[in-house]
C-alpha cells in the first residue's frame, strides 16, 4: 500500500493523509449516534493518550528529523531547533488569544479569544479546531519533507505521523459532538459540527506541503514549528483538560504514557 502511495504527488499525499486525520475525528463525532454520554474517566484517558501520541509525534516525527536535517544543511541545529519550536508555541499563543472559541465542559462566560457574540456550538467547534492547524500543518510539512529527498525524512515515517494523528483525533470529535448532543442539540447536527472540526486539517496539510517543496531550506525550521505547536496544544489543553477533576490522575497518566508508546512504535517500526 505504501508503495502504491509513494507514486503520488507529495501535495497530494498530505491531502489523502489529513482527509484520513479527518474521517477520524467525524468517526469520534460518530459515538453521538450509538450513545447517550460518555463515562468522564473514559474521555479523560481518552485526552491522555491523545496527549501522549502527540507528544511522541512531536520528538520523533518532527523534531529529531528536524534537527537531522539543519545538520545535513549546514546550519547550526540546536539554534535551528530552538527557533522553530518557540516559534510554532508563540504563534499558537497568539492564535488562542485571538480566535473566539469555548473549551468543552466551560461555561459560555469561559470563552477565549476576542469577544464575539457567536453560539456556543461555534465556539466549541472553533476550540478544537484551533487544536487541529498544528496537527494538518505537520503531517503536510513531514510529506514535503519526503519530497525534498532528505536522508532523515522517510515515507514511512510520513504515515506513521499521518496514523497518530488520526488516532488522536478520535476523543476530539467526540469532545465537540457529545456535549453539544447533552446540551439539546440534535445527534445529526451534533455529529456535522463535531466532524467540521476537523475540516481545517487538509487545508493546513496542503498548505505545510507546498510551503515547505517551494522553500527547501526552511524545511528543518517547519518541522520544529509543528513540534512547538502540537507541544503547545497538549501542554494549554490536553493535559489539563484530562486531569480537571482529579479523580482520574493515575489512569490518565498511564493512558498518556500508552499514547506515547503506539506512536513511538509507530514512528520506528514505518520510520
Amino acid at each position: 500500500m505504501i508503495e502504491t502511495f509513494q507514486n503520488f504527488h507529495p501535495v497530494l499525499q498530505a491531502f489523502c493523509a489529513t482527509l484520513f486525520t479527518w474521517g477520524v475525528t467525524a468517526a469520534g463525532a460518530g459515538l453521538v449516534f450509538f450513545t447517550k454520554g460518555m463515562n468522564r474517566g473514559f474521555m479523560d484517558a481518552m485526552l491522555g493518550f491523545a496527549a501522549g501520541v502527540m507528544i511522541a509525534a512531536s520528538y520523533w516525527s518532527l523534531l529529531a528529523p528536524g534537527i537531522q536535517m539543519a545538520e545535513g544543511l549546514g546550519q547550526i541545529a540546536w539554534v535551528t531547533a530552538a527557533i522553530g519550536f518557540m516559534s510554532g508555541g508563540v504563534f499558537m499563543r497568539l492564535t488562542d488569544r485571538l480566535l473566539p472559541h469555548l473549551h468543552p465542559r466551560l461555561a459560555y462566560d469561559k470563552r477565549e479569544g476576542v469577544k464575539t457574540s457567536w453560539q456556543r456550538s461555534t465556539l466549541l467547534v472553533l476550540a478544537i479546531t484551533l487544536h487541529n492547524i498544528p496537527e494538518g500543518l505537520a503531517v503536510g510539512v513531514a510529506f514535503g519533507a519526503v519530497a525534498a529527498g532528505l536522508p532523515s525524512a522517510t515515507l514511512g515515517g510520513a504515515v506513521a505521523l499521518a496514523i497518530g494523528i488520526g488516532i488522536q483525533n478520535f476523543p476530539e470529535g467526540t469532545a465537540v459532538s457529545m456535549p453539544l448532543y447533552r446540551e439539546g442539540m440534535s445527534k445529526k447536527k451534533s455529529f456535522l459540527y463535531g466532524q467540521a472540526s476537523g475540516i481545517v486539517e487538509p487545508i493546513a496539510g496542503v498548505l505545510g506541503a507546498l510551503f515547505v517543496m517551494s522553500m527547501q531550506g526552511l524545511l528543518p525550521f517547519a518541522l520544529c514549528f509543528a513540534a512547538g505547536a502540537m507541544i503547545f496544544v497538549v501542554v494549554e489543553e490536553l493535559i489539563p483538560e484530562s486531569q480537571a477533576k482529579g479523580a482520574n490522575i493515575d489512569v490518565v497518566t498511564m493512558a498518556t504514557m500508552a499514547g506515547f508508546t503506539v506512536m513511538m512504535v509507530l514512528d520506528v517500526a514505518l520510520g
